[in-house]
């Protein structure tokens, strides 16, 4: 059968749309707020071999890594070299759960699920025909802190680690896995409920997959996710070879990492050699004490989601993407960390550091295409403690909006989420409703975008009073140095973090666990993005 370019459309959407209701089901099913609400989550679709296909438009930091979770599943239960088939160590109706960070996952929140999907349920021959994968970002999965994002000396001690383990095994739960899991969160209900949703997710993609081989038959779809894959490459292609010539440097810093107080730098330089790209990390610095380290799933998915970005169509979110480019990040750097460094930090702030040092240094390369720096924080904000009305523990994560930077011809927008995260706010009925805490203040920072000829968008302010003595967690990065501006345009004000206590209201660091009396508040004050153009 030859390519048609028509029935490639098709198979894009069809692809995408399995991956989209497998995030309707996940929703819909999941009882956390921060996956109902804010749906910080991710699905996708993937090949034979473990490559990306399709993912839904959910989170830009799972882009590059899930393909590692899928690959790391599919390590784990291959046979030694020599020994027996692939198809052998997966049957129909498994389903492979790890968060491990060191193999192929992100932070410990993140918890993956991949499920293998076979020609038929009850194929005889156990033909594997591609794999349906979820990401889910866990309010709680223990350590030593409620929220799991502490800021933390080594990864064991912030949170439970999950390698690839089948959770189902041919259709039947292990319940023996589950309770392990349960046993060391604050919230097992919740925790139980969330991973049955995303079992509901995968079970979804994995039927829809199916009816998709049913009606097009298995060569078809084979033929068409080889399709996608080149499609998307040959687009990132053009994107490149569009860029002029040429090498490109620039260093961003994050403030520090919640131990010491230096600044951090990202140092990345971007060579352009016609329709390849080499994006080489060397001169970043060393891992740090505290969770601002990434691992290397982190920064592929920087890289992945800026290139992606600045090409500009509407090109399936796929694996091919990557192929015309090598990502340099050397091991034991703050962009590739060696276990057992400590991560939480890495998956939602310093991805952050590592978008606005590859966007500064490709606004080199194209000018009138790269807006200037966002916020660069994710605000990740986490509280917990004992709920006395409900008499259980509670434990509740958001992130924060704040300034978008302004872009080559517009104002940036305000008080939305950036680059690497795309979740929305906890509303404020949902959260009040769930926790016992009280939103006292919501409203955006008038006048921190940067000024230039065109505005970046302003942050926000969100104060959360506390009704019950509780513990809380932050990491939120831009409260020292500034989103930079572009073409003469002005950096965004930096951000605030603040507690009221009493009447009297006291600065807090950018990160840090802080102890709060029931009545007390936390202000969080988001940074606003930076300015283009002169005024």
């Amino acid at each position: 059968m030859s390519f048609d370019p028509i029935r490639l459309e098709v198979f894009k959407n069809l692809f995408a749309a399995i991956a989209e209701e497998m995030g309707v089901v996940l929703r819909k099913a999941s009882y956390s707020p921060n996956i109902k609400e804010r749906r910080d989550f991710s699905c996708a679709v993937f090949d034979q071999s473990g490559k990306m296909v399709a993912q839904a438009a959910h989170i830009p930091v799972h882009l590059g890594s899930m393909p590692l979770s899928v690959s790391a599943a599919i390590s784990e239960y291959s046979s030694p070299a020599g020994g027996c088939s692939l198809q052998e160590g997966l049957h129909p109706g498994d389903m492979i759960l790890l968060n491990d960070p060191f193999r192929g996952g992100t932070h410990l929140p993140d918890i993956t699920l991949v499920t293998p999907v076979f020609i038929t349920a009850d194929d005889p021959t156990n033909q594997l025909v591609g794999f349906v994968a979820c990401r889910a970002h866990h309010a709680d999965v223990g350590g030593m802190t409620p929220g799991s994002m502490p800021i933390a000396r080594e990864i064991f001690q912030e949170g439970l680690i999950l390698p690839p383990v089948k959770l189902m095994k041919q259709g039947e739960l292990d319940r023996d896995i589950l309770k392990i899991l349960l046993a060391n969160v604050r919230t097992p209900g919740e925790r139980q409920g969330d991973i049955m949703a995303q079992v509901a997710a995968n079970q979804r993609g994995a039927s829809r997959l199916t009816e998709l081989i049913s009606h097009y038959g298995e060569y078809e779809v084979n033929l068409y996710m080889h399709e996608l894959l080149a499609y998307s490459e040959r687009m990132t292609r053009a994107l490149i070879k569009g860029l002029p010539d040429g090498s490109y440097r620039f260093t961003d810093y994050l403030d520090d990492d919640g131990i010491g107080t230096d600044p951090i730098p990202i140092c990345v330089e971007i060579t352009i050699e016609d329709d390849h790209a080499v994006v080489d990390f060397t001169g970043s610095s060393e891992q740090v004490s505290g969770s601002m380290n990434a691992v290397y799933a982190i920064t592929l998915s920087a890289v992945y989601y800026v290139f992606r970005c600045l090409v500009g169509l509407d090109i399936p979110n796929n694996s091919g993407c990557l192929e015309p480019i090598q990502i340099i990040a050397p091991e034991g750097s703050v962009v590739n960390a060696r276990h057992p460094a400590p991560v939480a930090g890495g998956n939602v702030e310093t991805s952050q550091r590592i978008v606005d040092a590859l966007l500064g240094a490709l606004s080199q390369a194209n000018p009138d295409l790269v807006p200037a720096a966002s916020q660069g924080t994710m605000n990740n904000l986490t509280i917990g403690g004992w709920d006395s009305e409900k008499r259980t523990l509670f434990a509740y994560y958001e992130t924060i909006a704040g300034g978008m930077g302004a872009r080559p011809d517009s104002d940036g927008l305000s008080a939305l989420h950036s680059h690497m995260t795309n979740t929305l706010n906890t509303p404020i009925e949902a959260l009040e409703y769930a926790y016992p805490l009280r939103v006292l203040c919501y409203e955006i920072r008038q006048g921190s975008g940067g000024a230039g000829k065109y505005r970046g968008g302003d942050g926000i302010r969100r104060d959360i009073q506390v009704l019950t003595d509780s513990q809380v967690s932050l990491i939120s990065e831009r409260r020292k140095l500034q989103p930079y501006g572009l073409g003469g345009g002005k950096p965004g004000s930096p951000g605030q973090n603040r507690i009221m206590h009493a009447g009297i209201e006291e600065p807090i660091p950018s990160k840090g666990t802080f102890s709060l009396q029931a009545g007390d508040t936390i202000s969080i004050r988001t940074p606003g993005g930076g300015g283009f153009g002169n005024e």
